[in-house]
Parts: C-alpha cells; structure tokens; sequence
C-alpha cells in the first residue's frame, strides 16, 4: 500500500486532476507532497513568456515562487479537511529536475502527474516533464492523460469513415 504520493501542480486544471487519482491511491490520513517548480527563463521566449529583463529577475523569482507556494497552500488547506496530511515544496528550477530532487529527498512511494499530451514541434521545445520523471525511475511513476487530448482522439476516430466493403 502506498502511504506517501508525491503530485506536481502547475496551476493548470489539467494538473490538478493528478489530485484525485493521488487520493484514490493512499489510505485515510495518507500522506501528500505538492510540488510546484518556478521556472525563470534565462532569455525570453517570445510569445510564451513575458520578456524579463535582467534587472527584473531577481524581482520576477521574488514574486513567483511565493506565489507558486501559496496556491500549493489553498490546495493542501482541502485536502487537511479530507484527512490527508500535506506538505508543500515550491522551488525555483526546471521541473523535471525539481520533481526526482523532492522525490527522493522526500522518499515518497509514487508519483502522480498530469501529462499535458504535448508532441511534436512543442514537446521537442519545451520538452516532456513527464518523460524525464518516468526515465529518472525514482518511484513508480502513475501517468493522467490530458482528457482534452484523450477526447480529441475520440472525435477523430469517431469522425473517420470505415471503407465500405465491395
């Protein structure tokens, strides 16, 4: 039985749904490690990041990561209600490397992440969080597909005509 689940939220709807399957997975009074993981680019990426001057980095990181850790705090409050005990870790650095550093650090039992279905031109620039966690075999890793892309799929199959036989 796993009594430790480590799950990395990044705000997103889509991650959060990590959170239900993390509470189906631990006992009454189980334990939950949130993960948030504030990553500052060293140069901006035109049209996916404000641009951040140099002399508004350290100002930038300032207010991130007390942002990122008080959302992971406004989750963590509902699940003490539930019973779960819940701490919290936001941190500035790339996510995959912040999620296998708390992992192991917190010896947790699994992991449960959210996986936002990316391929292509975007997974090749920004990369698979959720690869790097599963190719770093820290825990058992328990993927949640993007429903959005898992009904998109559907549609498409749906919507593809079968050959009519001759």
């Amino acid at each position: 039985m796993l009594n430790h689940v480590l799950v990395p939220l990044d705000g997103s709807t889509l991650a959060a749904e990590a959170i239900i399957h993390a509470k189906n997975l631990l006992p009454s009074g189980g334990k939950l490690t949130l993960v948030a993981a504030v990553e500052v680019p060293e140069m901006p990426i035109y049209g996916y990041y404000p641009a951040v001057s140099v002399p508004d980095y350290e100002h930038t990181i300032a207010d991130l990561v007390p942002a990122a850790k008080h959302y992971l705090e406004g989750v963590a409050e509902e699940l003490h209600r539930e019973g779960f005990h819940v701490r919290v870790e936001a941190q500035i650095g790339e996510p995959a490397e912040t999620i296998i550093e708390i992992a192991r650090k917190q010896q947790v039992d699994a992991i449960v992440i959210s996986t936002h279905g990316r391929s292509g031109i975007s997974r090749w620039l920004f990369g698979s969080v959720t690869q790097k966690v599963l190719e770093a075999k820290v825990c058992p890793v328990f993927v949640i597909p993007s429903k959005e892309k898992a009904d998109v799929t559907k549609t498409a199959r749906k919507t593809e005509k079968t050959p009519e036989p001759a």
